[in-house]
C-alpha cells in the first residue's frame, strides 16, 4: 500500500533526479571541501588542515585576484542593472516603432559565441583599433589608449565587455516584469499628475522589486565566477590587473603546477562570498521567506 502511494503521488519520480544530483553536485562538492583541506601533488596529497586558507593571507596574486573581482562586482553589476532597467522601460512604450529589432538587438550579445566577442572586443580596442581612431579623429585622446596593456583601461575594457554582453540578458527579465504590471496602475498615476519619471520611480521599480533582486543576485553569482572575458580578451594581464578569483582557479589548477588543494580553497572563498552577499541582498530587498 506504502509503495502504491509512493508512486501514486509522483515521489518515486524524484528517486532518479535526487540520485542524480547527489552524484553530479553533492557528493563532488563534498569531496572539492576535503581537498581544500589537502596539499602536495595531486597524486600523493596530505592533510593540511588550515594551511591552503592561511596561505591566503600572504598570497599577492591572490589578493590582486580578489580586488579585481570585488571591482567588477561593486562598479559593473549596478551599471548593467541599471541600463538593463532604463533599456526595458524605453522598450516597453507601446507607442515605440520595431520594438521588436530593438529588442533583438539589445538581447543578442548574450548568445554571440565567447571567441568571436572576444576577438571582436581585442580588434576594437587594440592599439590602433576603430575605437582609439574614433577617439583621436573627435580629439578626445591625443595618443591611443592602450585598453589591454595599461593596468586600469584593462579593467575598463573588461567592465565595458561584461556589460555590454549581458545588460540585454537582464533586460529580458525586466520588460517581461514590466508586461505584467497593469496599465490602469499607470493611467490612475497619470490622472493624478504623476510624471513617467515618478510613475517610474513610484510605480514600475516597487513592481519590480523580485525580478531586481532576483538579477541582482544571479548578476552578483556570474560575476564572483567571472573567467571568459577575463581568459579570452586580455588574459588576466597585464600583470595580473585584471585577474579574477575564477582565473586564479584555473591557473592554479592547469596553468601553473598543478596545486588542486589551495585551488579548492580559493573556490571555497566564492561560495562563502556568494552566500553571503545574496543573504545581504535578500535582506536589504526585504525578501522574507
Amino acid at each position: 500500500m506504502k509503495q502504491k502511494d509512493l508512486f501514486k503521488n509522483g515521489h518515486a519520480f524524484l528517486i532518479l533526479p535526487v540520485i542524480l544530483i547527489s552524484v553530479m553536485v553533492f557528493i563532488p562538492m563534498v569531496l572539492a571541501l576535503i581537498t581544500s583541506f589537502q596539499s602536495g601533488p595531486p597524486v600523493n596529497m596530505t592533510f593540511n588542515g588550515l594551511g591552503n586558507y592561511q596561505r591566503m593571507l600572504t598570497d599577492a596574486t591572490f589578493k590582486k585576484a580578489f580586488f579585481n573581482t570585488f571591482l567588477y562586482l561593486l562598479v559593473q553589476v549596478p551599471i548593467m542593472l541599471f541600463l538593463a532597467l532604463f533599456i526595458s522601460n524605453l522598450l516597453n512604450d507601446k507607442k515605440l516603432k520595431y520594438k521588436g529589432l530593438f529588442r533583438t538587438a539589445i538581447f543578442l550579445p548574450c548568445i554571440t559565441s565567447m571567441v568571436s566577442y572576444s576577438l571582436i572586443m581585442k580588434s576594437l580596442f587594440s592599439q590602433s583599433g576603430l575605437v582609439n581612431n574614433l577617439l583621436l579623429g573627435i580629439g578626445m585622446i591625443d595618443t591611443p589608449i592602450g585598453w589591454l596593456t595599461h593596468p586600469i583601461w584593462a579593467k575598463v575594457l573588461i567592465i565595458l565587455s561584461i556589460t555590454w554582453r549581458w545588460t540585454g540578458y537582464n533586460m529580458i527579465f525586466f520588460l517581461s516584469g514590466m508586461q505584467n504590471i497593469d496599465s490602469e496602475i499607470y493611467e490612475a498615476a497619470s490622472i493624478d499628475g504623476a510624471s513617467k519619471w515618478q510613475q517610474f520611480i513610484k510605480v514600475t521599480i516597487p513592481n519590480l522589486k523580485p525580478i531586481i533582486l532576483f538579477t541582482s543576485i544571479t548578476s552578483t553569482i556570474g560575476t564572483l565566477q567571472l573567467f571568459d572575458e577575463v581568459q579570452n580578451i586580455t588574459g588576466g594581464g597585464p600583470a595580473n590587473a585584471t585577474t579574477t578569483l575564477s582565473q586564479y582557479i584555473y591557473n592554479l589548477s592547469y596553468k601553473f603546477t598543478p596545486n588542486f588543494g589551495y585551488a579548492a580553497a580559493v573556490s571555497f572563498v566564492i561560495v562563502a562570498f556568494i552566500v553571503i552577499l545574496s543573504i545581504i541582498q535578500k535582506k536589504v530587498g526585504g525578501e522574507s521567506r
